[in-house]
């Protein structure tokens, strides 16, 4: 089982620097947090009042955060090691902080920035000694920068790697952090005790988890109370400890399989310790899992250092059993995730020899991009929920009633098919994903994978992207700026797994499927005002739009449709919970919207061009190619922009008593009237954001109006 010890360090009462108000009470939560909640066995307290610490090596040690006390304890204690692999060992600061000739340094009580290599201890050494502990995952919890209007000291710090360690700051490098006098709190502490709390769908158990928390929720706090946006920053080396599990008793079956992958592929690549360390925090998780005992046995023993060839593991032989045995029992301690509160056995799992149904393993695995990130594991993926032979009975689909005319008719669901695509059908690919600051420039960038299944129409296709179901928080918060009333309440919605177009429908699979025999109305060959092929198609109305998902259902034998709200704007955010999947604001960089001064006479307002504290851009009266601009985590490109997209949906002045179960909401409401999605280049910013909710006639055709089709029967459940 492994442990976690910490160490936590707040101070009030500098001496030579000003002085703070909550940095006490920040460390003081954070130790209660630690001991009582979450059963940390060793918590090391330094605050202006905490009393001497007891040691079982020698005297009471005194615990005032002063310069000698600190470097007197980091040397001593950290002399011998007295954590293992698979141990923890947090260290947590509050106070001020500083950076001086290309080093970061914390600021001790009696710290002095004139003499500051004999009274500041820097964050290379403190690093350099917690790794002396032995435990193999050090977590550095830095809210440093408080010196004048509630603002923590420490601007620039935050630069420095600090090899084999979790860094995270309270702010980026050219930011201050803050005091929060109406929560007494400092607002990255406040953020930290929040997700450190969370308990199953949305906790933060591990590295990645707590860090999008804390990347997501900290501006919100700072701009509610004052005005501005704090964005924490992080540095995790190396970037494999990202999936590891902090809190294993939190953990869920998709954290442990991530993990379960990094172990394989560390075997795989020779480095025996790292993989070592990977098993051994699964079975902290997962106490008894047969994969991860004989992972150990397996490197444990002198005649082997790897579990397979890199070929084996990119194409396992066994795909269904590799998976089932990456599921925990029954029988075993680790709780099973359900991403379906309301279904009534969404909490037991099958056992390893019984059928693993997909609804189950869709649910089971959510969000989590990580599990798709590795070639061989997506494939198997794939093949267990599409194989026939471990299937659930299909749900029958509910028709709603047709509306009489003038009204548009609501499209009919196809009977269930028979689903005739195979792991072989979907081919993956590899593209980047980036996120922003508040101020719109590119902080991250990462690698990630995803895989598409190919609809040829004739020289034609069209490329669908398998989106894992999970559940999501539909709508957007209170203080989100440029919100309208339609955009709550918000609440929690679970979406099924589903299929859904890479692109907006291009012009050239318009033309392709328009040929096809006419179901209900006739469709104009080349509607479109931007020509182009590789444009998306517009002057399309939500009539034409549901034609042609009807057509491509004949040709084909599966069911296309338009996109449930609930699709949608789960589709877009994918994962996130930013007003754009990008992050804080946008630019027109990274997506195809009026980016300049806009004065809309429609609703007698006047848009800047830009969103929150982003820039200004330019403005394509035009649309562009699609694909021309970075994606989102499922790899599904232009959500932002471009083209307002058609969604099923009727129109509602607002979520009270909306489906959440993913489904069109087809009763009540204005049926003549249809929901839209995403902006479009014609429109500001404000209205591509990904909980935006447009409405228009049914029969409406505009230069700016496309849309996206989805598939769901043909990866049946």
């Amino acid at each position: 089982m492994s442990r976690n010890w910490a160490i936590c360090i707040g101070i009030n009462c500098y001496r030579n620097l000003q002085r703070l108000n909550y940095a006490k009470q920040d460390a003081d939560a954070m130790r209660q947090l630690f001991m009582q909640e979450l059963g940390f066995e060793q918590v090391y307290h330094f605050t202006d009042d905490s009393p001497p610490i007891p040691q079982d090596y020698g005297p009471d040690l005194d615990s005032q955060p002063t310069y000698t006390t600190l470097r007197r304890f980091l040397r001593t204690r950290f002399e011998q090691p007295f954590l293992r692999d698979g141990d923890n060992l947090w260290f947590f600061f509050a106070g001020h902080g500083i950076r001086d000739q290309n080093r970061d340094y914390l600021m001790p009580m009696d710290g002095d920035r004139s003499d500051l290599e004999n009274s500041a201890i820097s964050i290379h050494y403190i690093s350099e000694r917690l790794r002396q502990s032995g435990a193999d995952n050090i977590i550095l919890l830095i809210d440093a920068c408080r010196s004048f209007e509630g603002r923590r000291d420490g601007l620039g710090i935050g630069q420095e790697e600090q090899q084999g360690v979790i860094t995270l700051f309270s702010c980026s490098p050219d930011q201050a952090a803050y005091e929060i006098e109406e929560l007494q709190q400092g607002a990255f502490t406040y953020a930290l005790l929040d997700g450190l709390r969370r308990q199953g769908e949305g906790n933060c158990a591990t590295v990645e988890r707590l860090y999008q928390k804390l990347y997501y929720y900290v501006p919100q706090v700072t701009r509610r109370y004052k005005g501005v946006a704090q964005i924490p920053y992080g540095v995790i080396e190396p970037p494999t400890k990202n999936h590891l599990i902090l809190l294993p008793r939190q953990a869920t079956l998709a954290d442990i399989v991530t993990l379960k992958n990094e172990a394989l592929t560390a075997e795989v690549q020779g480095d025996t310790r790292r993989a070592k360390q990977y098993w051994v925090r699964v079975l902290a998780a997962s106490p008894a899992d047969p994969e991860a005992i004989d992972g150990i046995e397996r490197l444990s023993s002198p005649r082997t250092t790897s579990v397979a060839s890199p070929n084996e593991l990119i194409r396992p032989a066994s795909s269904q059993s590799r998976l089932r045995s990456a599921i925990p029992t029954t029988s075993q301690p680790h709780p099973p995730i359900s991403l379906s509160p309301s279904s009534s056995n969404s909490n037991s799992l099958p056992t390893h020899g019984s059928p693993v149904p997909r609804r189950r393993v869709i649910q089971t695995l959510g969000f989590t991009g990580g599990l798709i990130g590795a070639a061989w594991l997506g494939k198997t993926l794939l093949q267990l929920f599409l194989d026939p032979q471990i299937s659930e009975p299909p749900e029958d689909p509910s028709s709603p009633a047709p509306t009489p005319p003038p009204q548009p008719i609501d499209p009919k669901p196809e009977p269930s098919l028979s689903p005739s695509l195979t792991a072989e059908d979907f081919t993956p690919y590899a593209f980047e994903v980036v996120t922003v600051n508040e101020f719109g420039e590119i902080i991250n960038r990462e690698p990630k994978q995803a895989y598409a299944f190919r609809e040829t129409i004739g020289e034609s296709f069209i490329d669908l992207v398998a989106i894992v179901g999970g559940t999501f928080t539909m709508g957007s918060p209170a203080d989100e700026e440029g919100r309208e009333a339609g955009e709550g309440p918000q609440r929690d919605v679970t979406v099924p797994q589903f299929l859904m177009g890479k692109y907006p429908v291009t012009q050239a699979q318009w033309k392709a499927v328009a040929a096809l025999p006419k179901i209900e109305r006739d469709l104009e060959a080349d509607p479109a005002y931007f020509e182009g092929d590789n444009r998306p198609v517009e002057r399309v109305s939500w009539d034409a739009a549901v034609e042609f998902c009807q057509r491509l259902s004949n040709h084909t034998g599966r069911e296309y449709r338009l996109p449930s709200e609930a699709e949608w704007e789960y589709a877009c955010r994918a994962g996130t919970t930013t007003p754009f999947h990008f992050g804080l604001t946008i630019t027109t960089n990274l997506a195809n919207y009026r980016g300049t001064y806009w004065e809309y006479k429609d609703e007698s307002k006047t848009y800047p061009g830009s969103y929150g504290q982003g820039p200004k851009g330019e403005f394509r009266p035009r649309t562009t190619d699609v694909g021309s601009f970075p994606p989102n985590a499922f790899g599904l490109y232009d959500m932002h922009g471009n083209v307002w997209e058609w969604c099923l949906d009727h129109w509602h002045d607002t979520y009270n008593g909306a489906p959440t179960d993913g489904s069109a909401w087809l009763s009540s409401g204005e049926s003549n009237l249809r929901r839209t999605r995403g902006g479009s280049w014609y429109y500001a910013p404000s209205y591509c954001r990904s909980a935006y909710r447009g409405k228009s006639p049914h029969d409406l055709r505009a230069e700016d109006f496309g849309f996206r089709i989805v598939c769901a029967s043909s990866w049946a459940v």
